[in-house]
């Protein structure tokens, strides 16, 4: 018989990651540390023993909506792949949500919390996505102070037993697209007994199958545009398990994240609470969209790490040419480079999720306070882009093979593309950051959160320290030297990039130092050196008049 090639094999995801165990421990207590270390590998070791075999095996399975029964009764059933009916008992069993408002951790919470999420959303088919919004939606009610709502939902949705967990969706997506909920359509009337009901369609929901959401509508006499908005509770399922006035038109056929029911609902008079007060809402969902950003990044970056060690094992397995793939210089240059942007757009994630256990708690300044919320939408749009181009890069890695549906790899590239979609655009994200930029405030935190970080560099960074700053100050030139009342937004991309790999590069290089000095690896600093040459500046000259020019139709 001829040759036969051997196919990568994935071992515990925890213990090989270098990257993940040194942040960890560098930036916890040792004792916290101890405890993240054997629930990961705990974790670790069920990945890599029962979901990922099970993940190839369900390859063709997907989710199946059946809208009526044998008699014509409307139950519109939605049956979960069997790897997501076990989701609930992982979840809970490693409290990826819980772990976030476990107060025994202080404020690494949040960094303990998002490095279990990070370890396991690629071994999850994106059951993720609704615990994601299950965490949002638990801080939206914790920060509206509607007590009656948090005593009524927190303990589901911080479960630690899978019989007593919700998940929560997000109702925002509306026929008219995406991001600007300003036009939305969804009405909501208080009727004579006092009980609010929801009118309207619901275009993309990723959790209609949670037992709780929370939803945008206008009330009636509401004020036209976002301000006019409200934010409402809705249980979609009476005690009987019976939609209650809801309907499911169909789950969408989507590129990729197909193991993930995403459904069209109409509502015909759902009843549902006021979290707050009639308006607003669009402000009070906002926490929502900052937990599940957060989830974002580390949820794509979770999947290019499952690709990078696909392949790195892959490597140490190929022959060609006479020897190992790993062995072929060629190889290691294109693997270096993917790791170097892996590990920046890690460590500025976790940079973020620490900080976000520390706002919580009350212990972040204004100055850096204003910082996360520049942050946060900078990380998601850069660990998006850094994960669909490093994924493709990955699958070309494996030659014929990566374009074999059945070796597993192709999903990997569908399901990438998400990442810069969900929780908003690249150019949604980056309008988020230029409003935020617009305040000479913001810019003054920026600045003194790298001047703070480089200063933890010390010395043997110089050069590359000089680059960040240059190209800092070349992002702050792009936004206030413009020409004309577009131009700014034209460059916004542009600049969110620059700034999202400045600070990348900046938080590696402080862990670049520490574990020269504490752990006498190099790694982390050859990582420094790769992600620097691979850039920082993502701006052009001439870029806003080139792009008024070329963005006319070819026929005009």
């Amino acid at each position: 018989m001829g040759f036969t090639q051997t196919p990568p094999q994935l071992s515990n995801p925890y213990l090989t990651d270098r990257v993940l165990q040194s942040v960890l421990r560098r930036a916890m207590p040792p004792a916290l540390f101890e405890h993240f270390h054997e629930e990961a590998n705990e974790l670790g070791q069920v990945i890599a023993d029962e979901l990922y075999p099970q993940q190839l095996r369900e390859r063709l399975i997907e989710p199946v909506h059946t809208p009526f029964d044998a008699w014509g009764r409307r139950i519109d059933h939605i049956e979960f792949t069997p790897l997501w009916q076990q989701m609930p008992q992982l979840a809970t069993r490693f409290g990826l949500v819980w772990h976030g408002y476990d107060q025994s951790k202080g404020a690494h919470a949040r960094l303990f919390q998002f490095g279990m999420v990070y370890l396991a959303s690629a071994a999850t088919d994106f059951y993720t996505c609704p615990l994601a919004m299950t965490d949002g939606a638990a801080r939206a009610l914790v920060e509206s102070g509607n007590s009656a709502l948090v005593q009524r939902a927190l303990p589901h949705l911080t479960a630690r037993e899978a019989h007593q967990l919700w998940t929560s969706g997000q109702w925002m997506t509306e026929t008219s697209g995406g991001s600007d909920v300003g036009g939305t359509e969804t009405r909501a009337e208080c009727d004579a007994d006092g009980q609010w009901r929801v009118h309207g369609r619901k275009w993309f929901t990723s959790a209609a199958t949670s037992e709780m959401a929370l939803l945008l509508a206008r009330p009636s006499g509401g004020a036209d545009g976002t301000d006019g908005l409200a934010l409402f509770y809705c249980e979609p399922r009476d005690r009987g398990g019976r939609l209650q006035n809801i309907i499911v038109d169909r789950l969408k056929d989507k590129l990729g994240s197909r193991k993930l029911p995403t459904a069209e609902l109409q509502l015909d008079g759902t009843p549902v609470e006021l979290v707050g007060e009639a308006s607003h809402g669009v402000r009070m969902i906002a926490p929502v969209l900052n937990q599940t950003r957060v989830w974002n990044a580390l949820a794509a970056l979770s999947v290019y790490r499952r690709g990078l060690q696909l392949l790195r094992d892959y490597a140490a397995r190929r022959r060609v040419f006479g020897r190992m793939l790993s062995e072929q210089p060629l190889h290691q240059h294109t693997m270096a480079g993917l790791q170097a942007e892996f590990e920046a757009g890690l460590h500025l994630s976790l940079y973020v999720a620490e900080m976000l256990g520390k706002s919580e708690l009350g212990l972040l300044d204004d100055r850096h306070r204003l910082l996360l919320r520049l942050l946060i939408p900078i990380t998601k749009l850069l660990t998006g882009k850094q994960t669909v181009n490093g994924i493709s890069e990955i699958v070309e890695g494996f030659g014929g093979a990566g374009y074999i549906e059945d070796t597993g790899l192709p999903a990997l590239l569908r399901d990438a593309q998400v990442f810069s979609i969900w929780e908003g655009t690249t150019n949604v994200l980056s309008l988020d950051a230029l409003k935020i930029l617009s305040s000479d405030h913001s810019w003054a935190a920026l600045h003194a959160a790298l001047v703070a970080l480089l200063s933890q560099a010390g010395t043997d960074f110089d050069a590359i320290a000089a680059q960040i700053r240059e190209a800092y100050e070349s992002a702050y030139a792009a936004l206030h030297n413009e020409h004309g009342a577009n131009r700014g937004e034209a460059l916004g991309r542009g600049i969110a990039m620059t700034l999202g790999r400045c600070f990348a590069l900046a938080v590696l290089l402080r862990h670049a130092a520490w574990s020269l000095r504490a752990e006498g690896d190099p790694r982390p600093a050859a990582a420094a050196r790769r992600f620097s040459a691979h850039g920082l500046l993502c701006l052009q000259a001439g870029e806003a008049l080139d792009s008024r020019i070329l963005a006319i139709d070819e026929l005009e």
